[in-house]
């Protein structure tokens, strides 16, 4: 009997395709993902992701418009810091004056005043505020206890809560002749001291109040960074014998060291911008010397006397040194950390 060689052939080269489709499928059936280089590749533009999630994008708007309306037109107003502005006049001044009140300012002895008292005050609450919230936090992370760690972690959360005017009216009574810490004083046989008379007791009470208000709210972005160390970096620390303080140094540091950075850099930032609001409420004539800083200063040259170039023109000086600080702090810490706002 005969066989047709092009049956043979023809079932030979199936054959053959069958064995290298298994092959290339590998032990579990499935065919290998092609290359990279072999898919076809389509560029997401921002016309076909607008068109895609535009229901997300309409969430921007509002935000958006916010920034736009008080935080960018009013950069427009900042020419009259060249310009004498007269109430009545034109928004944008009058009349082109350069940089006399520039000159005012930096001749102005009041002013170099609230500037020295803004340095002292914004450099304490930055070298004894900022590092609290990364010990408290730490703090927190070594309890062992669920629900006493939540109780305490609500208990340091509350003061946050507090509007300004609750935290100065607390303050402002505590400070009194006959408030409690006179009280105090006195019960161990002290004399009362008139802490809202004396300047140079006005940074401790400031630093102390940010302390209180402050410190617990900053634990959260801290204890959100330790949740992301991996546990078997502090397993292997142990295997090697460390300590609880070994693992805290050499592991739980270095895990939060970004988000340490990027805060570091945002408080540099706001540097100048030291607490209006707090300080406005609590000072007075009596505490000038070290009290007023360049945000109150401004609130009583600009909106009390009426000067509005002038503050101005000290407003832009505050906010060019505070984009400058930002800047090189970020500068600073891409290079020698590694780690940057951008």
């Amino acid at each position: 009997m005969s066989i047709d060689n092009s049956v043979v052939t023809a079932e030979a080269v199936e054959l053959r395709t069958e064995k290298d489709e298994e092959r290339r499928a590998g032990p579990g059936g499935r065919r290998p993902r092609r290359p990279l280089k072999e898919r076809s590749t389509t560029k997401l533009t921002w016309r076909k992701a607008l068109r895609r999630d535009w229901r997300l994008y309409t969430l921007l708007i509002l935000p958006l418009v916010f920034l736009l309306i008080f935080r960018y037109v009013p950069m427009a107003g900042n020419v009259i810091a060249f310009r004498r502005f007269r109430p009545g006049g034109s928004m944008f001044g009058d009349e082109w004056v350069g940089l006399r009140y520039v000159e005012l300012f930096i001749n102005d002895p009041t002013f170099w005043r609230a500037f020295t008292n803004t340095l002292v005050l914004g450099g304490l609450a930055l070298v004894i505020v900022f590092p609290l919230p990364i010990i408290l936090a730490l703090m927190f992370n070594e309890l062992r206890s669920y629900r006493f760690k939540r109780l305490v972690q609500s208990i340091s959360y509350l003061p946050h809560f507090m509007s300004i005017v609750i935290v100065a009216g607390m303050v402002l009574q505590l400070t009194a002749l006959r408030g409690s810490i006179n009280q105090g004083i006195e019960f161990f046989g002290g004399e009362a001291i008139p802490f809202m008379q004396l300047p140079q007791w006005f940074p401790t009470i400031y630093v102390s109040s940010e302390i209180w208000q402050t410190v617990g709210w900053g634990t959260i972005l801290y204890l959100a960074a330790l949740t992301t160390i991996d546990p078997q970096l502090y397993e292997a620390a142990r295997i090697d014998g460390a300590s609880r303080w070994r693992q805290i140094w050499h592991v739980t540091l270095p895990g939060i060291r970004p988000t340490m950075v990027v805060l570091l850099i945002l408080n540099i930032g706001t540097f100048m911008a030291v607490g209006f609001e707090k300080i406005l409420l609590l000072y007075n004539p009596l505490l000038y010397p070290t009290a007023d800083v360049i945000s109150t200063y401004l609130y009583r040259v600009g909106i009390i006397s009426s000067n509005f170039s002038y503050a101005t023109a000290i407003g832009l000086f505050e906010a060019v040194i505070g984009l400058t600080l930002i800047l090189s702090a970020n500068a600073i810490s891409r290079r020698v950390v590694g780690t940057s706002l951008w």
